[in-house]
C-alpha cells in the first residue's frame, strides 16, 4: 500500500499549545487530489495505570468537561518540550497522585484518530507504585484517587465507567499485561 502525499497545509485555527487545526491538500495513491482535509494537532500525551506494591490499581474519579460527566480515569497529561514519554509519565504520576514507581512498562504509542491524527497517546503501566508525596496536580478538576482491585478495575472497564478511549485502552492493555505476566 502506498502512502498519501501532503501537497500543502494551511493553518486555519490556532489555540496556542492546546489545539491547532490545519487544512491539508492531499494526493491519494491513485492520483486523486482532496482539498481541505482537516488535520487536528493536539499535544502528545501520556496515560498511566499505576499498580501499587500490594497489587491494587490506582484510578481517579473526576468530572471531565469533554466527557460531560463523572468518570473513572487513569492519570496522565501532556508531554512537555524536551521530555521523553516515560519522563512525562513519571512526572504526571508524581503530580497527580503523589506516586513514584519502580518500573514503567510501555504499552504502546497510538494516534487518537487514524485519518486526522488528533494527538498521539503513549500508554504506560507503572509497577510497584508507592506514595511519596501529596498530590499537587494543579488541574482544574476535582479528583478522588481510588485504589481498586484488579477485578474491580476490570468490571469498571467492562461496565463503561472509563469514559474516554485512551483511559479504556490503557486499562485494557494494562490488565492484559498483568494477566500474562503477574497472574493473580
Amino acid at each position: 500500500m502506498k502512502p498519501w502525499k501532503t501537497l500543502s497545509r494551511q493553518l486555519v485555527l490556532d489555540f496556542s499549545r492546546f489545539l491547532s487545526v490545519e487544512s491539508h491538500t492531499v494526493e491519494l495513491p491513485d492520483g486523486q487530489v482532496i482539498e481541505n482535509w482537516p488535520w487536528v494537532i493536539i499535544p502528545e500525551f501520556v496515560d498511566v495505570l499505576p499498580v501499587l506494591e500490594d497489587g491494587r490499581i490506582l484510578c481517579m474519579r473526576q468530572f471531565k468537561y469533554g466527557v460531560g460527566e463523572v468518570s473513572l480515569s487513569t492519570m496522565g497529561g501532556m508531554i512537555d518540550a524536551g521530555e521523553t514519554p516515560e519522563q512525562a509519565a513519571r512526572r504526571e504520576m508524581l503530580e497527580e497522585m503523589g506516586c513514584e514507581a519502580r518500573e514503567m512498562i510501555f504499552l504502546g504509542k497510538y494516534a487518537v484518530d487514524a485519518n486526522r491524527r488528533c494527538g498521539t497517546a503513549y500508554l504506560f503501566l507503572a509497577l510497584d507504585a508507592r506514595q511519596v508525596a501529596e498530590p499537587n496536580s494543579g488541574d482544574l478538576e476535582e479528583q478522588e484517587i481510588i485504589p481498586l482491585t484488579r477485578e474491580e478495575v476490570r468490571q469498571s472497564m467492562l461496565n463503561g465507567e472509563f469514559k474516554m478511549l485512551s483511559w479504556t485502552t490503557t486499562v485494557g492493555l494494562g490488565l492484559a499485561w498483568l494477566d500474562r505476566n503477574i497472574p493473580q
